[in-house]
């Protein structure tokens, strides 16, 4: 067997860099990518902490895996409980177990496929909304969308705009405090009445006064409902009682938070690549015109939208929303050749992983036919935007579908343009989201809607 080896405090080369982890702040997304040059596991120095950058896909596959009970989620999902503590996003060990065998039925792929009609009602209804020739600020227009299906689908709920805006406000200031709280923890400064502590209580109260009123409707009204709050409200414990007031609160604001957020600004990069590429986009609208016919979009067409899905794909590797994701070895654990003590910080990134030209060839084009069958595939655990292993995300399929449906049916309504002089940068928070992304709404020519047979 291979001797342990033991990482040294620095990758070599780049003390000058790294001793104040200036480039890891000021640009993230390359400082992550120029790392991986360095090798499949790199030592850094974040302020006064020491972090691991896994690189290989090899060894972040065997960490998600078969190695995964050696692990807990680390330092970025430790923040995130600010939106819960126990949460399935968040949940450790037992809890996190018990939490997704509760939920996963909600995001079966059979019965995601029976949201179909909800999710395009939904987004048929927020597309309605916009104007010919109008410019659209796409990333919030995507959230707005993400954000009412899955209220809509989980909750049967659908808020007036202006409370739309206020939640999703809500949602941005959160995720943005917990991701700075992982990069820079200060936990002193956590604790201290400032302006951004302020604001972030103030949006958390938002967030569970709203999810409370959802909560307290279902609870009057339980014949109304069949969905994801009527099922954590039947959900009994370990112990045959019904799940805590807190714990629902807690279940219900982290699936709103989550479900407003990523495949929104997949979306959003989806349209900005397609406005780059015009005839991609006519691509796409001959494909929505021939397979929807001028019917109403039904489950029975996505199977059928196979450019669409590679469209959703490519986004997907180019622009992965979780770029950034966190692990603590909670026991020691050798990582390949590599052998890591106890309460070692790790992070690893699926941004800079789908952007290696080891594993993709050309991997700042957009080329969604790479994802055709006949074409060579990434390697095992290269391509993996919703995770790997048990903390796999539970809602991929979900996400799959929406991303799908939303593309469609935008696609058949209308061209998006490139606003004059925009050039949307890829900024590293939360998510991977476009610096700015105004683009101008045209719409295409209407053509009769029939009910599918």
């Amino acid at each position: 067997m291979t001797a342990p080896t033991y990482l040294p405090p620095i990758a070599p080369g780049r003390q000058a860099l790294i001793g104040h982890a200036v480039p890891l702040l000021r640009d993230r997304l390359g400082f992550l990518q120029d790392l991986r040059a360095a090798g499949p596991i790199v030592r850094i120095e974040l302020g006064p902490k020491s972090l691991t950058v896994v690189n290989s896909h090899d060894l972040i596959h065997e960490m998600l895996t078969s190695k995964s009970h050696q692990f807990s989620k680390g330092l970025l999902f430790e923040k995130l409980k600010l939106f819960g503590a126990d949460a399935l996003p968040v949940a450790e060990g037992k809890r996190h177990l018990t939490r997704r065998r509760l939920m996963q039925p909600a995001f079966h792929r059979e019965r995601v496929s029976g949201y179909v009609q909800t999710m395009r009602e939904t987004a048929e209804a927020a597309i309605a909304r916009w104007r010919d020739g109008h410019h659209l600020d796409l990333k919030t227009e995507m959230q707005l969308i993400a954000q009412s299906v899955v209220m809509s689908v989980a909750f049967t709920t659908n808020p007036e705009l202006e409370t739309a805006r206020a939640l999703l406000t809500s949602v941005d200031t959160v995720f943005k405090t917990a991701f700075w709280r992982a990069l820079l923890p200060l936990p002193l400064l956590e604790r201290l009445p400032t302006r951004r502590n302020r604001q972030v209580a103030r949006a958390g109260e938002i967030l569970r006064e709203a999810v409370a009123d959802i909560i307290t409707d279902h609870r009057a009204n339980p014949e109304a409902y069949d969905d994801v709050v009527s099922l954590l409200l039947a959900a009994q414990d370990e112990t045959g009682a019904p799940l805590p007031d807190g714990d629902i609160l807690s279940e219900v604001t982290g699936l709103l938070a989550a479900g407003s957020e990523t495949t929104a600004v997949v979306l959003a990069w989806l349209f900005h690549e397609l406005g780059r590429h015009p005839e991609l986009e006519q691509r796409l609208h001959h494909e929505v015109d021939t397979v929807l016919a001028g019917q109403t979009l039904t489950a029975a067409h996505l199977p059928q939208l196979t450019f669409t899905r590679r469209l959703v794909s490519e986004t997907l590797r180019l622009y992965s929303p979780a770029w950034l994701v966190t692990r603590q070895a909670i026991e020691s654990v050798q990582l390949g050749d590599v052998a890591l003590p106890a309460g070692t910080d790790l992070l690893w990134s699926p941004y800079t992983l789908h952007r290696d030209a080891a594993l993709y060839p050309e991997p700042l084009r957009f080329d969604p036919d790479r994802w055709l069958p006949e074409r060579p595939q990434p390697p095992k655990g290269a391509f993996i935007p919703f995770g790997l292993g048990k903390r796999q995300c539970a809602g991929d399929a979900f996400a799959w579908t929406e991303a799908v449906i939303v593309t469609a049916l935008i696609a058949s309504r209308w061209r998006l343009r490139p606003y004059p002089g925009a050039s949307p940068r890829p900024i590293g928070e939360i998510t991977v989201h476009p610096s700015s992304l105004r683009m101008t709404a045209t719409a295409r020519e209407s053509r009769p809607i029939r009910e599918a047979a």
